[in-house]
Order: structure tokens, then C-alpha cells, then sequence
């Protein structure tokens, strides 16, 4: 069934409709990665959104249960160039058409995704509807007149909390829109996990007694989760704490320093960043479309410990009285490189440090 992707800006691409045949509006975004597609439509931090896939075939190791990074996927919908229609890998269960199909999620394929990705890099991500062709007119009208939602943490977090249970460190991960693949690096490392909501208070927290806290990944606006700087500031001395991407820029926020919307965010699975500490250059897998400001930091106790290395932009971050340490990307990866996984046992070093200082006082 023949599908248009058109954008805010009037911009239209003609494809072929697969998955739920229904209209999706979200903001559209592309990613860069090669593989990993299966992680990426299920990454929580793409709730709401329209992705677009830069990698030309998608599609051709089908889906599998293994995969996942939460139960379901939270996109609105996945735009790619070719859709592989007969998937050849043994651990396939269903193709990306019938999954979606299963799910209600709507694609486009068959358009120009460099093209695509082309605009949204010059005039920055918009919003954009998948639609059909008859409903083109009332499509634009409805796409212009609609908000985007702005309280996708909300719809993404766990609604109760719960147990990961290990025999080492008790981290209790606070969950914005978490990835299983952080859950996955912390049982790992045997620690004793309890998975909590966005919205839960500090007193909840520290009744846990928690020796680490870690701030997930999520979709969105940092400053569309408050309710959680106050949390963070009530942490901070009291926990060692380790956050990423979403909760990064949640601790700056916290800590004093100011976010702002990049022009089209960094996704993909090949950002280079480097440790202004060592100078080491780690490839890294990025999904945000907000970022720290640097000059907001000059009146913070914060100091930046890494870089993007393309566009100079803040992507780690350590408080300079508590033990407490952010980056930007992800370091449990999927998909990606795991040049950054060391930094989970950099947390786990610095609860046994924090640990020994309290006994020795």
C-alpha cells in the first residue's frame, strides 16, 4: 500500500506502507547504525518518535526475543529505505512487517533516507506523519496542529518498582526510560538491583538502602522530568551516583547547569568521544537530542571529563565534592561498541571506595 512521509515543512516522500496500516505523527530523527536495528526500535528513549534508519537494508535478520531492550517498543514508527521481506537468521521469530503488525506500530519503505536525513541535518528534526496518499490534505493540517507530547519519561518508566536480585552491591536504578542492557551490566557485575519509577521520592530510595545510585537513559526533555533534580540534590554526598544520557543531563540540571535542544541530536552507534583525562578516544553508541551547556557550567562544582570529538559538545561530566560521575552515550552499548563498558566498574570501584571512607571515619 503506497505511504507518505510528509514533514512540517511541506516536505514529502512516497514509499510503501508496512506494519499497522494507521497514520503515526512524532518528531523525526535518523540514525546511523548498521546493525542493530531490533535494539534501536526498542530503545524507551525513542518514545514518540519517527526514525529514520540511514543503513539501507533493514529488516534482514528478522526479530528475535533475545534482543529486546524492553518488553515493547515505544516508537511511533520506522522509516527505511529497503525492507528485507524474507529474514535468513536462525534465531528469527517473525519478520519486521509482522512484528509491527503485531505491535500497531506503522512503516514507511522504499523512500530516499539520505535524502531524508539530508534535510533534518539543514533545517533540523521536525515533526512528521506517515500517512496515505487519499488523506494527504487533512494529514498536513493535523500534523501542523499537533503537540508533541512532553511527558514521555512518564510513559516509559516502570509504574512499580522491582527486584534484580544479585549477591554484591546494592544499586537501585532509577528508571527514566531504562535500556535492559544497563540492568544487564549490573547483574553482570552480581550486583543486588531494585528498579524504581521516575517519580519516586528520596526517602523511598534511601529506605532501600541503596550503596549506589544509577540514573538510566530516557526519552525527551530533561526538563520535563522536575521531580527528579530535587531527588538527585537530596542523593548527592549522601550515595555514590552514576548516570547516563538522560540522567546525565538530569545530574547537571541538578548540580546547577542548564540543558538546551541540539539541532538534530546525535543516534547512532560510531560517535567518537574522548576522556579530556587520559585523552583516550572511545567509540560510542549515542541516542539524545539534548545537551549540556558548557557555559552553564562555569558556576556549577561540576567538571567536564569527556567530548564529542565532531562537534565539541559536553558527553561526561564528575561532581567536584561527591561521588557522583555522568557521561552522554551509553556504555552498555547494544548496538555498538563497548570501548566504554569499563565505566560500570568504575561505579562499582567507587561504592568500595566510598564504602571503606565510611568505615574509616
Amino acid at each position: 500500500m503506497k505511504k507518505i512521509l510528509l514533514l512540517e515543512d511541506g516536505t514529502q516522500f512516497i514509499g510503501k506502507g508496512f506494519g499497522a496500516q494507521k497514520e503515526a505523527i512524532g518528531e523525526t530523527v535518523f540514525h546511523t547504525g548498521m546493525t542493530g536495528y531490533q535494539e534501536i526500535l526498542s530503545d524507551p528513549s525513542y518514545s514518540g518518535q519517527l526514525v529514520a534508519m540511514t543503513y539501507p537494508l533493514i529488516g534482514n535478520y528478522g526479530i528475535s526475543r533475545d534482543d529486546f531492550e524492553t518488553i515493547s517498543p515505544f516508537i511511533n514508527g520506522f522509516i527505511v529505505k529497503e525492507l528485507c521481506d524474507l529474514p535468513s537468521n536462525w534465531r528469527s521469530e517473525w519478520s519486521l512487517d509482522s512484528y509491527f503488525q503485531q505491535k500497531g506500530i506503522p512503516g514507511i519503505s522504499g523512500i530516499d533516507t539520505r535524502k531524508l536525513t539530508r534535510v533534518i541535518r539543514q533545517h533540523g528534526t521536525m515533526k512528521g506523519i506517515i500517512c496515505s496518499e487519499t488523506d494527504l490534505p487533512a494529514a498536513f493540517q493535523k500534523l501542523r496542529a499537533t503537540v508533541l507530547p512532553r511527558n514521555q519519561v512518564e510513559r516509559v518508566s516502570t509504574k512499580t518498582a522491582y527486584p534484580s536480585p544479585g549477591r554484591g552491591h546494592r544499586v537501585v536504578l532509577v528508571d527514566y526510560g531504562m535500556k535492559h542492557g544497563i540492568l544487564r551490566e549490573l547483574n553482570k557485575r552480581h550486583c543486588d538491583v531494585v528498579v524504581v519509577p521516575h517519580n519516586t521520592e528520596l526517602e523511598d530510595i534511601l529506605r532501600l538502602r541503596p550503596d549506589g545510585i544509577m540514573l538510566s537513559n530516557g526519552p525527551g526533555d530533561p526538563k520535563d522530568v522536575p521531580q527528579a533534580i530535587g531527588m538527585i540534590q537530596g542523593i548527592l554526598g549522601k550515595v555514590p551516583l552514576f548516570g547516563i544520557c538522560l540522567g546525565h543531563q538530569l545530574f547537571a540540571l541538578a548540580s546547577g547547569a542548564d540543558t538546551e535542544k541540539m539541532k538534530f541530536g546525535h543516534r547512532g552507534a560510531n560517535h567518537p568521544v574522548i576522556d579530556l583525562e587520559t585523552e583516550k578516544t572511545a567509540i560510542t553508541s549515542q541516542n539524545h537530542g539534548y545537551t549540556v551547556k558548557e557555559d552553564s557550567l562555569l558556576a556549577t562544582r561540576l567538571v567536564v571529563t569527556h567530548k564529542a570529538l565532531n562537534d565539541g559538545s559536553v558527553e561526561g561530566l564528575r561532581h567536584l565534592d561527591y561521588p557522583a560521575f555522568t557521561v552522554q552515550y551509553h556504555p552498555e552499548a547494544s548496538p555498538g561498541p563497548e570501548d566504554a563498558n569499563p565505566l560500570f566498574d568504575q561505579f562499582l570501584n567507587m561504592i568500595e571506595m566510598h564504602k571503606r571512607e565510611g568505615a574509616a571515619v
